[in-house]
């Protein structure tokens, strides 16, 4: 086939109102992306002759270059987390450094910059509405931290390690995709998997099936154990064979640190590159580079993840000393010597035996079809939206995609957005059945999903969740959590998925008592993952005495009740922050969780039992929160909202770890 055929009838480069996820494939990549490319050069030329320090002759053809790119790439990228191919990888690789070219162009265009700079300078800067302020001073900020300032040796040396550093990010991840695909533990003897559920019993044998054992059922095997997240957590909360669970959790911290998949080089070379680029642009570290974008400051993030260790630590050595109670009073022999492929075993059973909550048992209550019509009725009631479904509307990936349309009035909404949760499928004829954590992932995303449906913002660039800081960004995700320990919000989508019983009243107040339990445990646990990416932001020199290993080490000593192995090797696979966007920034979880934790505060001040209030709270939210998008500083949209700054009080309360005042 030739390459023009490609290009003719490339859905790539069609227009669309829904990305054609159906149709797209992996030869469209090369040609797709390379002539989108070349047309948005011209574009860009096209724009930077006739620039002016106009809205219709700056902003609004450039929008319509970002968009497209965007658009284009998000689509491909998205295939590939969804629908990975090694046809796919290579075609993306093959693109790859020549679409950052591409961004780095933009991103360093001087006619715009100084464009953007006039905007500013202009004596009609002041009329201009807060949105289209923002967008300047970003747009301003942004070509900055691109190199637009660099001379031209420095700009040559930035765009280099752009480019390398796109490549190792994309490598990098890579890696733990192929690490984590590549482990495969079969097993035979029913007795070594004693104790694991139904439903993981049930995967198991989906994935023997899924590698030559035609004939694996649940219930005789053989069953293949992965270090994907629904297998690898089943077998760290459920199987009884100790040795089991230590050989799986030790594959597990030490994914992508062997052999042809070894991360460390690539995250040596990352942190020093970004070094690099930090001092090319005048900032001390990376940690401030990354900042630069942020609601926080590096000294904030500090204190506050200072603050949210002290409150947790004591909590967390309770928790310890609490396991060991209990195993020991179950006759455990490890009582003495519980380690990390312990914990979550013996919590597991403490949380059975504490509050009598099996999760496992509670998954028929749980099905998916009735989750998301909770969800949606509580959209309703919060948000005042009609959501339904729309199967068929638009193009999906996979015939397990469902869509559904947001209605606000009357007419359908704009924006697109794509959830996408890792949780459990459908066995047999049954449902997904949930466990509540699975129940909590898909409000958590939800959340995102309604501030990028609910924007009011006219302005394309700071609309939905464009433009928000990458702090405040995780506000609404969080916050929508909160309402799955809301009695009426739960009880209205636990029902049993064969008998329609609801939820026993007993178990719902258990699940309410459970929030709190090991919240020490897990703050410490964010805590160290935040604390290791600021600290290799901030202090650690590449190629100097510590290694990333010591750092983490270091770290841990603070933020892990017990000290991790010696061979733990968990950054080789901390993709947030070495494949994702979260360098310098995995704080903003904690960040967003006090803001999420104090926007939720206000519904119950307001009075969670009160439907009259609970709604002119909503709406509130809604109008702020969700509506402003990136077009106001988050502070002032939260402030807006709540009539005063955050506090991290509602957070400890609602995780049980403020000291109680004496009477």
């Amino acid at each position: 086939m030739a390459a023009s055929d490609v290009v003719e009838g490339n859905p790539l480069l069609q227009d669309f109102e829904f990305p054609p996820f159906d149709v797209v494939e992996p030869k469209h990549v090369r040609p797709g992306v390379r002539a989108l490319l070349a047309k948005l050069e011209r574009d860009l030329e096209e724009l930077e002759r006739g620039v002016e320090p106009t809205w219709p002759k700056l902003v609004e053809p450039l929008e319509k270059i970002v968009d497209r790119l965007s658009v284009v790439w998000g689509m491909v990228n998205h295939l590939k987390a969804v629908k990975d191919s090694s046809e796919l990888r290579s075609a993306i690789e093959d693109v790859q450094a020549e679409k950052v070219k591409f961004q780095l162009r933009l991103g360093q265009s001087k006619p715009l910059y100084n464009a953007f700079k006039a905007i500013q300078e202009s004596p009609d800067w002041q009329t201009l509405s807060d949105a289209r302020k923002r967008i300047v001073e970003s747009q301003i900020r942004e070509a900055v931290l691109n190199g637009v300032s660099l001379e031209d040796d420095k700009k040559e040396n930035f765009n280099k390690i752009e480019q390398e550093l796109e490549r190792l990010s994309q490598k990098f991840g890579e890696n733990v995709l192929d690490a984590t695909k590549k482990f495969e533990k079969l097993i035979t003897d029913k007795k070594d998997i004693e104790g694991l559920p139904a439903t993981a019993l049930g995967l198991a044998a989906q994935s023997a099936v899924s590698k030559g054992h035609e004939n694996a059922t649940a219930e005789n095997g053989p069953w293949v154990i992965t270090l994907d997240a629904p297998s690898f957590i089943a077998v760290m909360q459920h199987a009884r064979n100790r040795s089991l669970r230590e050989e799986i959790y030790c594959a597990y911290i030490t994914r992508a640190s062997t052999g042809d998949l070894d991360n460390t080089e690539i995250i040596d070379q990352i942190l020093k590159l970004r070094l690099e680029k930090a001092k090319l642009l005048n900032y001390n570290n990376y940690a401030e580079v990354s900042m630069a974008t942020k609601m926080a400051t590096v000294e904030k993030a500090e204190e506050l993840l200072e603050k949210l260790r002290r409150a947790s630590w004591d909590a967390a050595v309770q928790d310890m000393e609490d396991l060991k109670e209990f195993s020991e009073s179950q006759g455990a022999l490890e009582a003495d010597d519980l380690t990390h492929w312990d914990t979550n075993f013996w919590s597991e059973r403490l949380r059975e035996s504490k509050y009598d909550i099996n999760e496992e048992e509670l998954r028929p209550f749980f099905s998916l079809p009735k989750v998301i019509d909770g969800l949606f009725n509580l959209a309703k009631t919060l948000f005042g939206i009609e959501i339904e479904p729309a199967d068929g509307l638009a193009p999906v990936w996979n015939k397990d995609v469902s869509w559904v349309l947001s209605r606000d009035g009357t007419s359908a909404r704009l924006p697109v957005a794509h959830m996408v949760c890792n949780q459990t499928p459908p066995v047999g004829n049954k449902p997904s059945l949930m466990t509540f954590r699975e129940v909590e992932t898909v409000f958590h995303e939800f959340g995102h999903a309604l501030q990028h449906m609910l924007t009011k913002q006219d302005e394309g660039l700071v609309a939905g969740i464009r433009g928000i800081e990458w702090d405040a960004v995780e506000l609404p995700s969080q916050f929508m959590e909160n309402w799955c320990y809301h009695r009426e919000t739960l009880m209205g989508i636990a029902k049993h998925f064969e008998t329609g019983e609801s939820l026993p009243e007993e178990v719902y107040l258990k699940l309410v008592a459970a929030r709190t339990f090991r919240a020490g445990s897990l703050s410490l646990r964010q805590l160290r993952f935040a604390t290791v990416d600021l600290e290799l932001h901030t202090k650690y020199v590449p190629g100097g005495p510590e290694s990333i290993y010591d750092v983490d080490r270091r770290v841990s000593e603070k933020t892990q009740v017990i000290p991790p192995l010696p061979e733990d090797r968990f950054l080789c696979s901390f993709s947030h922050i070495f494949a994702g966007g979260y360098a310098a920034g995995y704080y903003s979880y904690k960040w967003a969780e006090v803001l999420s934790a104090d926007a939720f505060s206000a519904f119950e001040d307001a009075g969670l039992d009160n439907d009259k209030a609970v709604k002119e709270t909503g709406h509130k939210f809604r109008e702020t929160i969700l509506a402003l998008g990136g077009g106001k500083a988050p502070l002032d949209v939260f402030v807006q909202f709540r009539g005063r700054e955050p506090t991290p009080d509602a957070l400890l309360r609602h995780n049980g770890l403020l000291p109680v005042a004496a009477s």
